[in-house]
């Protein structure tokens, strides 16, 4: 959320940050509804004042002995009167609020201007992607070959936008994940494990509601909802808290099931692993000083490159222009990964920088030894979606045999196996090899 001093303080700022998004400017809307609150608390100060001389004129009447009935009167009308603004300023106070919800973060100055991705740039990149002596195979098309993908399998079972992984490619998923949480912790992060549950409250906390309701998992019985990214439960683990400066910076990591509906992205990426309502990511969140979260920025930055480089996978980063970066933050680099089937790079990992817009609306507070608390910033980044990662290696590292080279990380994690083959249907039975007889 954003601080309504920004708009009192500094218009034109928050005027230019909203232009670099291509939105209408806030300030006067803010204006109207933050004068109608001012006009609210100077007509209850004012009240408030003739009560008081009131009370000193009744008080002067009685030391003089005279007739104060008049103002007692007076001054018994202006309670009711109080009640009535103070209903107006708790009316006027929640409209701000309101409002205020509903805008998203200002944007960084160096943040480029562009309408959508194509004012996207590029910043940096890696590998080159592979030249084939065969025409490569779509993942959904290999996976399926390969006998450890099935889209029929989840549709039957949750519908549309659901897979079933079984096999090599089962084992494939875990070890990614546990691949990438030993690679943040090796790296100063705190494993965590939270609820792929939360409250509105928490959704609230960092910018799911009120915007992206439609978005969400929603279990009307229980007043829950499905987590879309672990960023909302490992950010407000530290919700309407005051942290001890000196122990920041906190850096945690976590591996859930995240939950989309996919509610602005109908018809988009239908086939295959890349926009399912249910899938694997491994995220990073930061709690860092309001001076250190540029920095801190670049180095989730590069915890995130640290796996795509470990994964022998083709990669660049981009940085976000003003029409396409996110509700919370204020600036954003994602990381996009090489898909031989689409030539082209597909998002694989977004990391943000919240400032203090997360923190304001859960209410996460630092203190210095003497000083007054203030906001903490906050940092959140895919470290990867695992899905998304488990669809790159098999199209970037596919054989003509429709066998799958497993980069050299991935070994330990796999048991040793080193390669996925294609493996026999699991609902059909072995088949018997007879036993050679004698001098056979």
């Amino acid at each position: 959320m954003l601080d309504s001093a920004l708009f009192r303080k500094q218009p034109q700022a928050v005027e230019a940050a909203f232009a670099r998004r291509n939105l209408p400017n806030p300030v006067p809307e803010f204006a109207a509804l933050d004068q109608a609150r001012a006009s609210v608390q100077m007509a209850a100060e004012a009240l408030e004042a003739d009560r008081k001389r009131l009370a000193q004129a009744v008080g002067r009447a009685k030391r003089d002995q005279t007739d104060a009935t008049d103002l007692l009167a007076e001054s018994a009308g202006i309670g009711p009167k109080l009640e009535i603004l103070g209903r107006q300023r708790d009316e006027a106070q929640e409209a701000i609020r309101a409002y205020l919800e509903k805008l998203p973060n200002l944007v960084d100055e160096d943040t480029p201007p562009g309408e959508d991705e194509k004012g996207n740039v590029l910043i940096l990149q890696e590998g080159t992607p592979r030249e084939f002596d065969f025409t490569p195979m779509d993942h959904a098309d290999l996976g399926e070959a390969i006998g450890g993908l099935d889209f029929g399998l989840g549709t039957k079972l949750a519908g549309s936008r659901f897979a079933v992984l079984g096999g090599q490619l089962a084992r494939l998923q875990r070890a990614l994940g546990q691949f990438m949480l030993d690679a943040h912790v090796a790296r100063g992060y705190r494993e965590t494990s939270t609820p792929v549950l939360a409250s509105p409250e928490t959704l609230r906390g960092t910018g799911q509601l009120p915007k992206f309701a439609d978005d969400l998992f929603f279990i009307e019985r229980d007043n829950l909802y499905l987590i879309p990214t672990a960023e909302v439960t490992l950010t407000n683990l530290l919700s309407n808290e005051v942290i001890d400066e000196a122990a920041l910076p906190l850096k945690l990591t976590a591996l859930t099931q995240c939950f989309r509906r996919e509610a602005g992205s109908a018809g988009r990426d239908t086939r295959g692993l890349i926009r399912q309502h249910q899938f694997e990511k491994v995220e990073m969140v930061r709690f860092e000083k309001p001076e250190h979260s540029a920095a801190a920025l670049d180095e989730m930055v590069d915890d995130a490159a640290n796996i795509l480089r470990q994964l022998e996978l083709p990669w660049r980063a981009i940085r976000l222009c003003g029409g396409d970066i996110g509700f919370g933050s204020a600036k954003t680099i994602d990381l996009e990964v090489w898909l031989p089937s689409q030539k082209m790079y597909r998002e694989i990992s977004s990391v943000s920088n919240c400032r203090d817009f997360q923190s304001r609306r859960a209410q996460i507070r630092m203190k210095a030894a003497g000083g007054k608390p203030q906001m903490i910033h906050t940092l959140n980044g895919s470290g990867l979606a695992v899905g998304r990662t488990l669809v790159a290696i098999l199209e970037n590292r596919q054989n003509a045999d429709m066998s799958v080279d497993l980069p050299k990380a991935l070994w330990p994690y796999m048991g040793g196996v080193t390669k996925i083959t294609p493996e026999r249907d699991w609902r059909e039975p072995a088949k018997k090899v007879k036993p050679k007889g004698p001098g056979m």
